[in-house]
């Protein structure tokens, strides 16, 4: 029979609430060790970060200069800390039990401390750059996406689809490719279900600014098409102004000539860890600037443009009230999808595997039919 506050035996109580501030005390604790814990993952990510950039210096997060109401949102790791352990020790009233059963899940299934904290703050979105935490009201003026998150189901291979409720794939699988990738066989990327593919290119240099050409460029695009795979393109920005986003559009255009682009052409928005890079001290309203040039030339010639980014690019480095009209690919490597606003790609991990490419690979998923339609036919 169950037991009712009426009926339940006082000494069960006493033991029960024992019990109860028992767990908070344990998970007090155990919060405050995770904590320490991300301060040594963040310092390893660092020394991480410094080595890989010998190798490939326009891959990696930068500094950024921020607007002066982000700043007011920002908290360091020690104060985060405080944070999650006044809410610990606020779950010590039994009508807070749902919060500490929920920090206690989050522990146990091994997530890690940002997990936890944007479990906790649901009516914010958590952004993390430069060891701060950004805590971002979501905004009732953009518009949102329409996705059920139970809907994205990862099977066993971890493939991401996007489902409907009779269990019909309404997704494409896609996969974003550069020189990192070496050698490509794109007959067995086709035969891996690959679908379309963002094929970077080329970039900015995040120094003296000269325009490079991908060195795998014209051979990815070229068996890409062979193999019936829809392709796009992406070009790393690192413009200072609009005529020199304009100047990268162009360089983009000259090097489409005689390819079926039938996905969009995507400028890759990313802050990058170099020394003094020569995009460092841009704001929000010149990132902004840069990318509506882009894809406005880009549009101009016939062409879907597309921005890419993370929490970070969308959330502090763009104007998104800005850049509604433009189609937007997210990069996010965890599930569920942790971005409210509207978006028709989701690159959901690096470290895929398909057939045809040594070693790890940037997997997508494109809820959204993007296809372009060859405007002379």
């Amino acid at each position: 029979m169950e037991q009712t506050e009426f009926n339940r035996p006082k000494r069960k109580k006493k033991r029960r609430n024992g019990t109860l501030v028992l767990n908070i005390i344990l998970c007090v604790i155990a919060l405050g060790a995770l904590t320490g814990c991300l301060l040594l993952l963040l310092d390893n990510h660092r020394l991480k970060q410094q080595d890989q950039e010998v190798m490939a210096q326009v891959e990696e997060p930068e500094p950024l200069v921020l607007e002066p109401e982000l700043m007011e949102k920002t908290y360091t790791e020690e104060e985060v800390q405080e944070m999650v352990v006044a809410l610990a020790e606020e779950a010590a009233g039994e009508a807070s039990e749902e919060l500490l059963t929920l920090i206690k899940q989050q522990l146990v299934e091994g997530e890690d401390f940002s997990a936890i904290l944007r479990a906790l703050y649901t009516k914010e979105l958590l952004v993390i750059a430069e060891g701060n935490y950004y805590f971002l009201p979501i905004s009732d003026t953009l518009k949102k996406h329409s996705y059920e998150k139970d809907l994205f189901i990862l099977d066993d291979k971890e493939i991401l689809t996007y489902q409907d409720e009779s269990g019909n794939v309404l997704s494409r699988k896609g996969i974003d490719v550069s020189r990192y990738q070496d050698n490509i066989d794109w007959e067995k990327v086709a035969g891996d279900d690959v679908e379309f593919a963002f094929i970077r290119l080329g970039i900015r240099g995040s120094s003296e600014g000269t325009l490079v050409l991908d060195t795998t460029y014209e051979q990815n695009m070229e068996e890409a098409a062979a193999n019936g795979i829809d392709i796009g393109v992406y070009f790393f920005t690192q413009a200072l102004n609009e005529t020199e986003a304009e100047e990268e559009a162009d360089f983009v255009l000259e090097n489409l000539e005689g390819y079926d682009i039938t996905y969009p052409v995507v400028l890759d928005v990313e802050a990058i860890e170099t020394k003094n890079p020569r995009t460092k001290d841009m704001t929000k309203e010149e990132w902004t600037k840069v990318t509506i040039a882009f894809c406005e030339r880009i549009k101009a010639a016939g062409y879907t443009p597309m921005i890419y980014g993370n929490l970070r690019t969308f959330l502090l480095m763009l104007d998104m009230e800005q850049l509604e009209q433009y189609e937007k690919w997210f990069a996010f490597f965890r599930t569920p999808i942790y971005f409210p606003y509207e978006h028709s790609v989701w690159q959901y991990t690096s470290k895929g595997k398909v057939d045809g490419i040594k070693g790890d690979v940037d997997l997508n998923v494109c809820m959204k039919d993007l296809k372009r339609v060859d405007q002379n036919e």
